[in-house]
C-alpha cells in the first residue's frame, strides 16, 4: 500500500461512505486483549535481572553487620532508609536499562515502521507493535510514579524520542516512537498524543511533529500523522483528525479542530480584564521582560539555521 493511499484511506474515515473496516468491533478488541496478554510474559526476564541488581547492591550492604560490634551494626541501622531508597532508584533504572536491551533486540528483529496494517493476530507489524508498547509502557509508569520530577523525560530520551529539556509534558501521555518535539512545546495536562491508534480491523502508525513554541490544551486527543506549526494552539478537550496539518500561528479547537482565531496579540503589555459585577471591561499593563523574549527567539533563528 502506497503512502498516498494510505492517506486517503484514514481520511476516508471522515466521509459518508464509511468502510466497515474501520468500524470499532469486538473482534479487534479480543485481538489486542489477546496480544497484550502474551506480552506480558517480557515483564518476568526484566523484573528478574532487575531485582537481581537490587540483591547485589543489599548483600553488599548488610554484609557489612556485625552484631557483636556496636560500631559496625549501629551506622548501619542509622542509614537503612537511605539503602532503602537507594534500592528503589537501583530497581527503576536497572528496569530502564534492560528494557533498552529488549527493544534493541525486538528493532533489530522488526524494525519499526509507518504506515497502515491490519490489527490482527499473525500480522507482524501489529504483533510487534504491541510488543513494543508492553515493553515501553512498564518503564514510564515507574517513572511517572516516582517522587522525583523530570523522571518520565529520562525515559522518553532513553527511548529515543525527539525531545528537549525546554518542552514540557504536564501529566500526559505521549507514544514514544514517530514523534518531534520543537522548542519550548508544552503538552496540557490529560492529553493524549497517539502516533499509533486501532481504528476497526486497522493499525496506523504515522509520525507526529510538534514545532517550536506548539501548545497543546488539556484532556486533548492528538491522532497520527499530526503536524503542528510554529506557535499554533490547540484548545482544551480538542481533537485532532488523522494526518491533520495545523498551520503556523493559529488557534485551533473543537472536534475535530478547526481554525479559531489567529494566534496574534498585538500588545504583549496589555491584559484584558473584566469586572464581572459591574459588567465592565477595561485594559491593564504589565511588565514584560522583551530582552528574555528576544533571547528566545534568537537562539531559535540559530537553531534553524544549524540545521
Amino acid at each position: 500500500m502506497t503512502e498516498t493511499n494510505e492517506i486517503d484511506d484514514v481520511q476516508g474515515i471522515n466521509s459518508n461512505n464509511i468502510n466497515t473496516d474501520y468500524i470499532v468491533d469486538f473482534t479487534t478488541s479480543s485481538a489486542i486483549s489477546r496480544v497484550s496478554i502474551k506480552f506480558l510474559a517480557i515483564y518476568i526476564p526484566i523484573f528478574w535481572l532487575s531485582g537481581l541488581a537490587v540483591c547485589i547492591y543489599a548483600y553488599e550492604y548488610f554484609i557489612r553487620l556485625n552484631f557483636v560490634k556496636l560500631d559496625r551494626w549501629i551506622p548501619t541501622i542509622l542509614f537503612l532508609p537511605i539503602a532503602l531508597i537507594c534500592m528503589y532508584f537501583i530497581f527503576i533504572f536497572a528496569v530502564l536499562f534492560f528494557s533498552k536491551l529488549f527493544l534493541i533486540l525486538i528493532n533489530l528483529i522488526h524494525k519499526p515502521k509507518e504506515g497502515i496494517f491490519k490489527a490482527q493476530i499473525g500480522d507482524p507489524d501489529f504483533e510487534f507493535w504491541a510488543l513494543r508498547i508492553e515493553v515501553k509502557k512498564l518503564v514510564v509508569w515507574l517513572m511517572r510514579n516516582c517522587p522525583f520530577p523530570w523522571m518520565d523525560f529520562i525515559a522518553f530520551k532513553w527511548f529515543g524520542v525527539d525531545i528537549d529539556s525546554s518542552s514540557h509534558l504536564q501529566d500526559s501521555w505521549t507514544d514514544m516512537e514517530f514523534i518531534k518535539f520543537g522548542h519550548r512545546v508544552m503538552i496540557g495536562q490529560a492529553a493524549v498524543v497517539m502516533t499509533s491508534m486501532v481504528i476497526g480491523n486497522y493499525l496506523i502508525i504515522k509520525k507526529i511533529i510538534f514545532n517550536d513554541y506548539a501548545l497543546v490544551g488539556g484532556v486533548t486527543a492528538i491522532a497520527p500523522g499530526t503536524v503542528f506549526g510554529t506557535d499554533t494552539v490547540l484548545g482544551a478537550a480538542s481533537i485532532t483528525m488523522p494526518n491533520q496539518v495545523l498551520e503556523p500561528g493559529w488557534v485551533y479547537a473543537g472536534i475535530p479542530a478547526r481554525k479559531f482565531r489567529p494566534n496574534t496579540v498585538e500588545r504583549r503589555d496589555i491584559i484584558a480584564k473584566v469586572d464581572v459585577d459591574e459588567g465592565t471591561k477595561y485594559d491593564s499593563e504589565h511588565e514584560v521582560n522583551i530582552d528574555k523574549d528576544k533571547k528566545d527567539l534568537l537562539k531559535t533563528k540559530n537553531n534553524s539555521k544549524g540545521e
